[in-house]
């Protein structure tokens, strides 16, 4: 017995110690991990501003009671208060992030390069950076680009840090994500998260959207500030958060350094951001458009509109094509593509890989340059009141209006609330060309390939003021 209360008596010694030094080194790897922010801190916050700016604009003082009131009781405009058509001025004050990614120096002196937001500067009539040190500049804008949210903002001084680019293409969900910047106007702040999710570009801040979804805290004043990973380099450019009250709510978006870093080089440049262009309406592919293309699987986008006379007509691209790689890389979706080929430099030949009629094609387009309606109701229409919708013949003044050919198309003149159409978003207005990828060409047209339609399911070719896509009715 005395043997056995021995041993045990061993292994519970050997059990404590074993957890001692199990949290002994739980503690020392988060001190380390501690100490990796720290220095993170360090060597980026000098390099990080807080950007305040003012606006001025002009307003008119409304009285209630009019001028003429206030002359007949006062005997005239009453000091200090202006007259209804005299227009006074009204400052207003923002602020937001930037941070310094590069210096200057030739025969007109040394310059500092600021990386921030476009709404952060957009309507400012004057600029202030104030570093950590408490040094402050006035900045001008060297341009702006509204599309990306991308500002690059000039000082004169190269006595500055400036921070470590990095490389957004090879980030991974999960990985951590500092937030820096001057959120409600609290100087140099910084907060702690991961990536969450990355290539958002669904979200309708900006046109052209890829952004890394973080879960760092972000909150107003932030916008500008720079992403950063555990290596101190800069991921990305904190732009806005997802929130039902406008302050942090779990989700924040930042735009990727290696998008923002191609829009500051044209900035630089130029001053402005010359954008590829191919002259296609595209969209995204699910499973009903897979199935009624007799697609195998739903990957890359669908073409649902060719410009006439554009780079896109000129190498041969068809309504109905499907892209599925681009200068040699696989193509996932509409926003990935739309970013890919605005970057891409105007005049350059590049190579498209797409599906026709089930078969695998290649085509080397010769990327452009993107440069910067009412509709009338014919008299004989119909209704097709299984899916909601009632439509209209297109009359040769009509079919001037909305480009088209006459006898091209039917137009909706009325959908039904609460029906299959509506539900499906087709609005009035909306063109019908093609039902089931044949095209039609009267309302009578329509009901008979309508009614032709096989499992109470229609493949509609639909053009808009936006555009032309396409679109699965199932009833």
């Amino acid at each position: 017995m005395t043997n056995i209360l021995r041993l045990i008596l061993g292994l519970s010694v050997a059990l404590c110690t074993m957890s001692a030094s199990a949290a002994d080194e739980a503690v020392e790897s988060l001190r380390q991990l501690s100490s990796g922010f720290t220095t993170v801190a360090e060597s980026v916050s000098p390099a990080v501003v807080f950007i305040r700016v003012e606006s001025v604009s002009e307003a008119r003082f409304q009285s209630p009671f009019g001028d003429d009131l206030f002359e007949r009781f006062f005997g005239g405009p009453i000091p200090g208060i202006p007259r209804q058509d005299e227009p006074s001025q009204r400052r207003s004050l923002g602020q937001g992030s930037g941070f310094v990614f590069r210096t200057f120096r030739d025969d007109e002196g040394d310059r500092a390069y600021i990386l921030t937001n476009n709404h952060v500067v957009e309507s400012a009539d004057s600029i202030e950076v104030i570093f950590e040190d408490g040094r402050e500049f006035d900045a001008e804008v060297v341009g702006r680009d509204p599309q990306s949210d991308v500002a690059v903002l000039e000082i004169q001084t190269a006595n500055v840090t400036t921070v470590t680019l990095g490389d957004s293409a090879q980030l991974k969900v999960g990985e951590w994500a500092i937030a820096m910047g001057n959120p409600f106007g609290l100087s140099h702040s910084l907060t702690v998260g991961v990536v969450s999710a990355l290539g958002r570009n669904t979200v309708g801040i900006t046109d052209y959207e890829d952004f890394i979804q973080t879960d760092a805290a972000v909150n107003p004043g932030n916008s500008g500030g720079p992403l950063v990973n555990l290596d101190g380099e800069v991921i990305g450019i904190n732009t806005a958060i997802l929130s039902r009250t406008g302050s942090y709510g779990g989700v924040s978006f930042a735009i990727p350094i290696n998008l923002a870093k191609s829009i500051a080089e044209q900035l630089l440049d130029s001053g402005s951001v010359v954008r590829g262009y191919l002259g296609i309406i595209i969209q995204d592919i699910d499973q009903d458009l897979a199935e009624s293309f007799g697609f195998e699987d739903s990957r890359g986008i669908l073409v649902a509109q060719v410009s006439p006379g554009s780079p896109a007509d000129a190498a041969g691209l068809r309504e109905g094509d499907v892209i599925v790689g681009y200068q040699g890389e696989d193509v996932t979706n509409v926003g990935e593509f739309r970013n890919r080929v605005s970057l891409t430099r105007p005049g350059s030949r590049e190579s498209l890989t797409l599906i026709r009629d089930g078969a695998s094609q290649s085509l080397t387009v010769e990327i452009g340059e993107l440069e910067e309606g009412a509709v009338a109701i014919t008299e004989e229409s119909e209704e097709a009141s299984d899916i909601g919708l009632t439509v209209q013949n297109i009359t040769p003044e009509l079919a001037r209006q909305l480009d088209l050919e006459t006898g091209q198309g039917v137009v909706v003149s009325r959908v039904e609330p609460g029906s299959v159409a509506a539900a499906a978003g087709i609005q009035t207005g909306t063109v019908i060309l093609e039902v089931n990828r044949v095209p039609v060409v009267d309302v009578r047209a329509f009901n008979r390939a309508l009614n032709d339609s096989d499992e109470d399911r229609a493949l509609l070719l639909l053009r808009t003021s936006a555009g032309q896509r396409f679109l699965v009715l199932e009833w």
